[in-house]
């Protein structure tokens, strides 16, 4: 394929697919696929770059996003986000609408994103630190999510760097190494008429401080009421309690970035929030099944097809192409495929076609003026996981699904 007809029907692909602002392709990109596209054809200049724009735009419309994200130099993609993504992509011969992580129940989500807390506001929240016991509140953003998207699952995670219990004396305790970790709702906060603050526990456990781990806590039902009432949004409370006085470290869970510690480190180490959202535009995964099957027994048909016939082609998108890899996380571009062929009087079994498509084609061979011949279009289609930066600098995993042809057929 040339060039300028590969440019062409990424676009035309993308523009079907994705479904508005523009200034979401740079102008390199957008120099080089409009140099593409005049080569292959100089007469529509013009109405190429109207489909650039319009591509733009509906891209944009897809990521749900207001402008083009414009990421600052050297931001680090917090790993667990990584993992999420490689975690679901792991599997390509069964890709899922909605999200299935090893011990999460995260139910019908297609969206994770992710929230570091507001250090800027940390001066003015209060800390009460003692011999054994340290309280520190963590304020997030959560107005991110849109008000469409209903919460599945939200996690705060903390890091625990490990604690030499060896040297420190606990007299006859046993469980010397367990400290217990409590995150709890700050319902109202203290303040200069009330210095009392109440809390509504949300999780706790009981952490083995030997090792260096990060601790997942459920705090779905916190941030489900700060969707629906962000004014109520007072952040979240971390309570920590050794089990003796005076063996309580503030290194141990990782609250607060230390005076030592460089920024990149700190990236790596600092408290995660994480919500698991459903957009309503995911479907279920059951009929899948037999969708897979059937393209199975499809590819063992696919010697026998003429080649001029209706079939899936090969349709590299390449986001580096366009400009967008310094936004787009993962991947750096996917096998979209595209069909083309001829839909052939008789239809042929493997041509996948639907009773309507033989009835036409067979009007269509008795009078080609009355009706057109039936169109090689896809028949099953299925998603993939993009990891991206929105204009927040938030990392955001998300579900597309549409986005694969996996069949072809006569429509």
């Amino acid at each position: 394929m040339i060039p300028g007809n590969r440019s062409l029907l990424v676009l035309t692909l993308c523009y079907i697919l994705l479904g508005g602002r523009a200034d979401l392709i740079p102008d390199a990109g957008r120099r080089n696929l409009a140099k593409q596209a005049a080569a292959y054809s100089p007469d529509k200049i013009d109405k190429n770059d109207d489909m650039i724009r319009a591509f733009e735009s509906s891209l944009l419309n897809m990521f749900g996003l207001n402008e083009r994200p414009r990421p600052r130099k050297n931001l680090v993609i917090p790993p667990y986000m990584l993992e999420l993504y490689h975690s679901q992509t792991k599997d390509p011969e069964n890709p899922s609408v909605n999200f299935n992580f090893a011990g999460k129940s995260t139910s019908t989500a297609n969206t994770v994103r992710s929230f570091h807390h507001e250090e800027e506001s940390e001066a003015e929240q209060p800390v009460w630190e003692g011999d054994n016991e340290i309280n520190r509140r963590l304020l997030f953003n959560t107005s991110a999510v849109p008000s469409v998207e209903l919460i599945k699952a939200a996690e705060l995670r903390l890091f625990r760097e490990q604690i030499d219990v060896d040297h420190v004396q606990y007299g006859a305790s046993t469980d010397h190494h367990l400290y217990r970790v409590n995150v709890y709702e700050v319902m109202r906060p203290n303040s200069r008429t009330n210095s009392d603050t109440i809390t509504r526990l949300l999780d706790t456990k009981l952490v083995d401080v030997r090792n260096s781990s990060w601790e997942s806590f459920d705090v779905r039902s916190a941030v489900t009421k700060w969707k629906n009432s962000p004014e109520r949004n007072y952040g979240l409370e971390v309570e920590v309690v050794s089990p003796k006085r005076g063996a309580l470290s503030n290194h141990h869970v990782r609250l607060r970035r230390s005076t030592d510690m460089d920024d990149h480190s700190w990236q790596h180490r600092r408290p995660l929030l994480l919500t698991y959202t459903d957009d309503g535009k995911g479907s279920s995964d059951s009929s899948r099944v037999a969708s897979r099957q059937k393209r199975a027994n499809g590819r063992k048909k696919q010697r026998r097809r003429l080649k001029a016939n209706c079939r899936r082609h090969s349709l590299y998108v390449d986001f580096s192409d366009v400009g967008w890899n310094d936004w787009i996380v993962a991947p750096p571009g996917y096998q979209a495929y595209y069909c083309h062929g001829e839909c052939p009087f008789p239809l042929a079994d493997h041509l996948n076609s639907t009773n309507h498509a033989i009835v036409q084609t067979l009007v269509n061979s008795v009078n080609p003026l009355a009706v057109p011949k039936a169109c090689c279009v896809p028949t099953d289609l299925s998603p993939i996981s993009m990891l991206y930066l929105n204009e927040n600098d938030q990392v955001v995993l998300k579900n597309y699904q549409d986005m694969v042809v996996e069949g072809c057929g006569c429509r």
